[in-house]
């Protein structure tokens, strides 16, 4: 685990072993679903925001603190750069719930961390918080003004049947799993200390919100 959270002022000793503790079993599972009709038709992974690819920042934040990762993907000769185990859809044409199912059916861990390959400002103190809150919940996911984020959530090997199940019923939507299985909603008063403007599920989907990232990340260079 990186030093950055280990040494995070804001996190107790006891948050910080039971991080240390749970890490172990949490691999990181990265959604690179490729060209992107908003973008142009670009691969929107490979952008550039601070000098380097969006996925390389993803995959750099989430190593601090997970050191297994894995990406799904169905376009691999775009991602072997990042020197990470690349897995196609197993269940191809289910969006992000297809390629969760992939996730956590590949991946080492009994828990993945889903994320978006687009999320430029993932946050470690973050990470590391709701990693430490696992215990023995099958879906841990924050809550931002009033709206839960499943792409920026950990998922138990336990939720494999249940999204086999949806994928089969053609519910695509992962926040149908969620009245399946143990949920712990994570409220953003707890998330605020370590960001407080939630910059962390900011994801990129238009010019504009590349433009905005760019923007940001020249202001927080700027104030280091």
């Amino acid at each position: 685990m990186g030093s950055e959270v280990k040494n995070d002022p804001r996190m107790s000793n006891d948050c910080l072993n039971e991080i240390s503790d749970a890490v172990g079993l949490v691999s990181g599972i990265v959604l690179a679903g490729g060209k992107s009709r908003r973008m142009g038709g670009v691969n929107k992974a490979l952008l550039d925001v601070g000098g380097q690819p969006l996925v390389e920042r993803v995959r750099d934040t989430l190593a601090r603190v997970i050191p297994d990762i894995v990406i799904v993907t169905n376009t691999p000769e775009d991602f072997r750069f990042l020197g990470l185990p690349l897995f196609g859809d197993l269940i191809p044409g289910c969006g992000s719930i297809g390629g969760l199912f992939t996730g956590l059916s590949e991946c080492a861990g009994r828990y993945g961390f889903l994320v978006g390959c687009d999320m430029p400002f993932l946050n470690e103190g973050v990470i590391g918080h709701m990693v430490s809150l696992i215990d023995d919940y099958d879906v841990v996911v924050p809550r931002i003004s009033g709206w839960l984020e499943p792409l920026h959530a950990i998922y138990s090997c336990r939720c494999l049947p249940h999204i086999r199940e949806l994928i089969l019923k053609e519910d695509l939507k992962i926040i149908n799993l969620f009245h399946k299985v143990r949920l712990l909603e994570v409220p953003q008063k707890d998330l605020a200390v370590f960001d407080p403007e939630f910059r962390f599920v900011m994801n990129i989907n238009t010019p504009e919100d590349l433009e905005t990232a760019r923007r940001m990340e020249e202001s927080s260079a700027s104030e280091k």
